[in-house]
């Protein structure tokens, strides 16, 4: 499909620069099948928007610092981490990578350098961290929480997104960018929830900066998606499956958590147990098999993201609710609103 297709007029005053709060008091516009009206309510009013027997599946990877700047001789270079290779390396994409060589050393604060190992085809780098404290321990001391671009580009990152761009699910670290849905969750929230018997379940996939890439190319089929690391445990699996057997739906917290669910299902929606990466691309004709819903926020134009949501609820439903969320003042991205999608 053509790239243009998913292209919407976004003014930038919609784009959240800050959470609400408390997280739950969030807007949320709920969108059911292809005619029902769109209907405006709040975040907090979940437990009666799902039914007895659903389950939310929700993503419980934990960003890290992984924003880094430092030098290399007088220029100035910075790295944005975005998938780990080992326990010492990571991949990164690289802010004046001009300047950088292979074997060159990146002097970031507080004495935490790493060498520029090897350059790959999409223009990151792998870096090796040196000395023998552990990677986490020298983000803690040097990087700073690494705030999507559309918010870093208007205002520095702050004390207050450490808190803020975590969920309160955080627990798997290994992301550089939140599952941002389950940011409005809150154990307030979280009770009703449960005394409406909505269950929950949870999932890893670390979220990567590659979420943030634009799609350059003009055709959905020329766009290479990239990859992130994902875990579902036999346990999980098979509690997910039993939702579905005894006719309750998944509802995915996020468009990470449904990426690894349909990622670990087959043909007939069976998830089974899954380790490993997947990159997969969810555009308009693809048929969902693991999920019956999803809850997220709002996408920008053109976005992987905007096509996946497009996918689930139709294209020109989609471009509707969107205009009715520009038109209303919700707050786009991750510091934004959300939108129940029920197809």
């Amino acid at each position: 499909m053509r790239v243009d297709l998913f292209d919407f007029v976004l003014p930038p005053e919609r784009i959240a620069l800050r959470p609400v709060r408390p997280r739950d008091s969030a807007r949320m516009l709920v969108v059911e099948g292809r005619e029902s009206p769109l209907a405006d309510r709040v975040v907090n009013e979940l437990p009666e928007l799902l039914r007895a027997g659903d389950v939310l599946v929700f993503n419980d990877t934990k960003v890290i610092p992984g924003q880094l700047e430092g030098r290399r001789g007088e220029a100035r270079i910075g790295a944005t981490l975005h998938k780990r290779v080992d326990l010492r390396r990571w991949q990164a994409f690289i802010r004046n990578a001009k300047r950088l060589r292979m074997g060159d050393v990146i002097m970031f604060p507080r004495d935490v350098s790493a060498i520029a190992e090897e350059r790959h085809g999409d223009g990151s780098w792998t870096l090796a961290f040196q000395g023998n404290e552990p990677v986490e321990v020298l983000l803690e001391r040097a990087g700073t929480m690494p705030l999507p671009p559309y918010i870093a580009g208007k205002r520095p990152t702050d004390a207050s997104d450490r808190e803020d761009y975590q969920t309160i699910f955080a627990r798997e670290e290994g992301a550089v960018a939140a599952p941002t849905a389950a940011l409005h969750f809150t154990p307030e929230l979280l009770a009703a929830l449960n005394q409406a018997g909505v269950g929950t379940e949870t999932l890893t996939l670390h979220v990567g900066a590659g979420t943030f890439l634009p799609v350059k190319a003009d055709d959905t089929t020329e766009h290479r998606m990239h990859s992130e690391w994902g875990r579902i445990d036999q346990d999980t699996a098979n509690r997910l499956n039993s939702v579905r057997q005894s006719g309750g739906r998944l509802i995915a917290v996020g468009t990470t958590s449904l990426r690894l669910l349909e990622s670990a299902a087959d043909e007939n929606g069976v998830i089974a147990p899954f380790v490993g990466d997947t990159d997969i691309f969810i555009t308009p004709g693809y048929h969902f098999r693991a999920i019956d819903g999803l809850m997220t926020n709002f996408h920008l134009p053109k976005s992987t993201l905007f096509m996946l949501v497009s996918a689930l609820m139709g294209l020109e439903r989609m471009h509707a609710a969107y205009a009715h969320a520009v038109r209303d003042a919700y707050r786009f991205y991750s510091y934004g609103d959300a939108s129940l999608l029920i197809p």
